[in-house]
């Protein structure tokens, strides 16, 4: 099984590539795990164009049999078992291989959008693109040890 994860920006605090070098690490058990970082725009471009620049490099590393979920505000609230759940779903469609989408400071283009089979909304506050990393990787992580019964969430 494979997760991806498309984002545009670097990590670039250590603490924080610490954490998602340790959540990828525990997703070994379970899968392997792919961050494809694309660049991002830069802050002085309109954010229009930049949301389309970025949605562009994003779409060309999305492979066509890929089965995509963007994380989006618009998308579904899950709790953590519901997100266990969808990503099995998630997995089985996707022929064991699942991509998640995160857009940069202006959000996602509307033609990755459209080319999304899904839609996750991780939370209604604003996280930078790195931080949705980490805490999507740990909800993935929490996830599969609900799936296995294994311990770690706490209702």
């Amino acid at each position: 099984m494979t997760i991806t994860v498309i984002s545009p920006g670097k990590t670039r605090e250590a603490w924080l590539q610490a954490a998602l070098d340790e959540y990828i690490r525990r997703l070994s058990r379970y899968c392997q795990v792919r961050l494809v970082i694309v660049p991002d725009a830069p802050d002085s471009r309109e954010p229009g164009k930049a949301k389309d620049d970025e949605g562009r490099v994003i779409l060309a590393k999305i492979k066509p049999r890929d089965f995509v979920v963007a994380l989006d505000l618009g998308g579904r609230q899950l709790d953590s078992l519901q997100l266990s759940e969808n990503l099995m779903d998630w997995l089985e469609k996707g022929g064991s291989s699942v991509t998640f989408v995160i857009g940069g400071a202006s959000g996602l283009a509307s033609q990755v959008l459209t080319r999304a089979q899904d839609r996750l909304c991780l939370s209604r506050m604003t996280f930078t693109h790195q931080m949705t990393r980490l805490i999507l990787l740990e909800q993935c992580y929490r996830g599969f040890r609900l799936l296995n019964n294994e311990p770690y969430h706490k209702f």
